[in-house]
């Protein structure tokens, strides 16, 4: 447990300046006399980003050591598995704002992050042993994997929405335009609907190995069925219906609550996911 905990209170340490760091970026970018000093901006900018990539190698790093000491992927306890949720808000927090050169994107994404550590904290971290369902371990892992993109790539969605909320006719400079907000909520659901898809196609083999039916409508399955149909129906009003603004960031804010509702849907109903 000893270097676990340490790449743990290590990801923390990085997390708190990596989010100092961006604040600090924000700030000197957004000031007023923020023409006068370009190289306070790269440098702030810079030294944010390369913490950033500290974070998340160091939750890298804490993962592969619980998988080599406990010889299976993320998935016996909420405690591995929100580990692992951090893990996919952080990778997807720096893909957004390195694609978007957006740092509120990306402070937002580690805020929230932030608080999923700080829950974390509150979990035994004790590994527990496989129980014949979770024997599995190839199969699972890429289950796991799967949610973990579609969840962090849905939360970044969820904070464009919120600020596309807050960001009405433009009228905070410090956030993104609207029309920023408007895609990289859109290209969030591209990247993790597919990821969901295969979260729910994964789950039904695994399911028909373990017990011996590709869907029994267990709690966690039938809310990982209706996050998966709000994200389609996202897709469907935005591509067949050209649904734009804040009626789809609405939507995505819903199935954002959608995805936390199946994140904790174990805690609330038990069923046969009732050991994650």
């Amino acid at each position: 447990m000893g270097i676990e905990a340490d790449l743990f209170l290590a990801s923390e340490c990085a997390l708190l300046l990596s989010a100092v760091a961006l604040i600090a970026a924000i700030f000197i970018s957004k000031s007023k006399r923020r023409t006068d000093s370009p190289k306070a901006i790269r440098t702030a900018e810079q030294a944010a980003r390369m913490l950033s990539l500290l974070c998340i190698a160091l939750m890298t790093a804490f993962l592969i050591a619980r998988t080599i000491r406990t010889g299976h992927g993320p998935f016996t306890s909420m405690y591995e598995f929100s580990a692992a949720f951090v893990w996919g808000i952080l990778l997807m927090s720096i893909v957004f704002s390195w694609r978007y050169k957006n740092l509120v994107i990306h402070l937002s994404g580690f805020i929230l992050s932030g608080c999923l550590l700080i829950y974390i904290g509150t979990l035994s971290p004790d590994a527990a042993p496989l129980v014949p369902a979770l024997q599995n371990s190839l199969l699972l892992s890429a289950h796991v994997f799967a949610a973990v993109i579609a969840y962090g790539a849905f939360t970044i969605g969820f904070i464009a929405s919120i600020l596309y909320v807050i960001q009405k006719n433009d009228r905070f400079h410090a956030l993104p335009t609207l029309s920023k907000l408007e895609d990289i909520s859109y290209h969030s659901v591209v990247i993790g609907f597919p990821f969901m898809t295969l979260v729910i196609v994964l789950g039904a083999i695994w399911a028909d190995i373990a017990w011996g039916t590709f869907w029994s409508w267990d709690p966690k399955e039938t809310a990982s069925l209706v996050t998966w149909l709000l994200y389609a129906g996202y897709l469907h009003t935005r591509l067949l219906k050209n649904w734009r603004g804040r009626k789809s960031a609405i939507l995505l804010i819903v199935g954002f609550i959608a995805v936390i509702f199946t994140f904790f849907g174990n805690y609330l109903f038990g069923g046969l996911h009732s050991y994650a």
